[in-house]
């Protein structure tokens, strides 16, 4: 005889399991916490968990799989796109979920149901990394360049869609003391598959395969970001207050005088643009491995590989140190991959033999990544320790939009590596980080460390 089925299409055999495996992750036994969520999500809790779980693992793997620190630089240095284009793969990557953000937050408030937004952004993002694949199996030069900065500025702002979302989303149907575990989790099991992706591609001979690699790639990343979305609309959210959802322009109008009236809030946005040299940086690492490597895919196995390594490894130390000093955090990260750039650099033009190596290239790059690691942590910890209550939400959604915006104006520098090549754009970008590390010095100090 099958087993009875709920309201929802779930047996209550595979409930009761589910809620074995929930308990089992979470520590809960017989009574299960429902902290800061409405009463009607507390029995859901388990199904929420491990469908969040689920949706946020796929699309933090479909990430790695379309990097635009590593893999898309890589992917365009093998279909012969000028370095222009290298230049606006972060910014556009990280402004299309920046800059629309005052607004589309004001927009998402007004809904009492929030979940819709993310499945929209994920099926845009999917097909967005369809278009990617596309592009890599059927152009190249400037046409597959044009290509991808297209698709790139759909999936960022779809991607925008679900950041806003899913927090929300997050908020409402898991515990507020079992969401660490969820990202925990998360984090953890993204980071293996991370690994796994890299031993793979060392292994794969790019002269036999050609472009198609990157189109299975993608394919694979946009197929992930379909399987996420399944899994996310199994979540079971509960009607949310609207308030908050004002017009979204007098609203974003009103958030931005902070930066004319507040001092230390200005003084910190323009610490934080400063810092921009360091988050601009690892697409042109990545194009100085591919010409030293020529392009041979095991160099970008190696490369992926050292990311992941670089942040699970470097996390805690800088948490600890953001704890006693975020802006002593922002000032040595910032330091270290000025002093690391200028290295590279001079290593490059003076032609020294060790750089034809990919596993110099895979330590130069876990360096930089553990440098951006902490220019990330110490900016997040800084603006959480700077604001009050009442200033957070406007802190965070006015400081990124401006720097999404900053992010743009700083991709022009991909033009400077079109014409004199990329190892100057590396020698500025680490001229541009010293300065950086001496402006984050200058801000006050806000940690209770101190």
């Amino acid at each position: 005889m099958s087993d009875p089925l709920n309201a929802a299409g779930v047996s209550d055999l595979q409930e009761t399991r589910l809620d074995r495996i929930y308990n089992l992750v979470t520590g809960d036994e017989d009574a299960r916490v429902c902290k800061d969520i409405p009463s009607e999500s507390c029995d859901d809790q388990p199904r929420n968990f491990f469908a969040y779980l689920s949706a946020n693992t796929l699309n933090k793997v479909a990430d790695e799989l379309s990097s635009a620190k590593l893999v898309l630089p890589w992917m365009l240095g093998s279909l012969g796109v000028p370095a222009a284009f290298t230049g606006f793969l972060v910014p556009i990557r990280e402004s299309g979920v920046l800059v629309p953000q005052m607004a589309v937050a004001a927009y998402v408030r007004r809904m009492p149901l929030r979940k819709p937004v993310w499945l929209v952004g994920a099926l845009l993002s999917a097909l967005a990394l369809f278009g990617i694949a596309a592009a890599a199996l059927t152009l190249d030069g400037a046409a597959a360049g044009w290509a991808v900065i297209g698709m790139l500025v759909l999936f960022s702002l779809a991607r925008g869609l679900c950041s806003v979302s899913a927090k929300d989303v997050l908020g409402k149907t898991v515990s507020k003391s079992r969401r660490g575990r969820l990202m925990g989790w998360s984090a953890g099991i993204g980071g293996v598959f991370t690994l796994v992706l890299g031993l793979v591609l060392s292994g794969v001979p790019l002269d036999r395969f050609g472009p198609s690699v990157f189109a299975m790639m993608f394919a694979g990343g946009g197929l992930l970001w379909l399987i996420a979305l399944l899994s996310f609309n199994v979540i079971r959210e509960q009607p949310g207050a609207t308030e908050g959802g004002g017009n979204a322009f007098s609203v974003a109008l009103e958030n931005l005088r902070m930066l004319r009236d507040d001092k230390p809030f200005r003084q910190f946005v323009f610490g934080r643009m400063s810092l921009l040299a360091v988050a601009l940086a690892p697409p042109f690492f990545v194009l100085l491995a591919h010409q030293k490597a020529d392009g041979d895919l095991a160099g970008l196995g190696m490369m992926v590989i050292a990311s992941g390594l670089a942040s699970a490894l470097s996390s805690p130390f800088w948490g600890a140190l953001g704890d006693r000093s975020s802006r002593t955090v922002m000032a040595l990260a910032a330091a270290g991959a000025g002093v690391l750039a200028l290295f590279v650099s001079i290593a490059a033009f003076t032609g020294l033999s060790w750089l034809q190596h990919g596993w110099v290239h895979a330590v130069i790059f876990m360096l930089l990544t553990i440098m951006h690691s902490g220019v990330r942590l110490g900016r997040k910890v800084y603006l959480v320790d700077m604001a009050t209550e009442k200033t957070r939400a406007a802190y965070v959604a006015v400081s990124n939009s401006v720097i999404g915006v900053a992010m743009l104006l700083g991709g022009l520098v991909g033009l400077i590596g079109d014409w004199l090549g990329v190892v100057p754009v590396i020698a500025l970008l680490g001229a541009w980080s010293l300065l950086a590390a001496v402006e984050s010095l200058r801000l006050s100090e806000v940690s209770e460390g101190r």
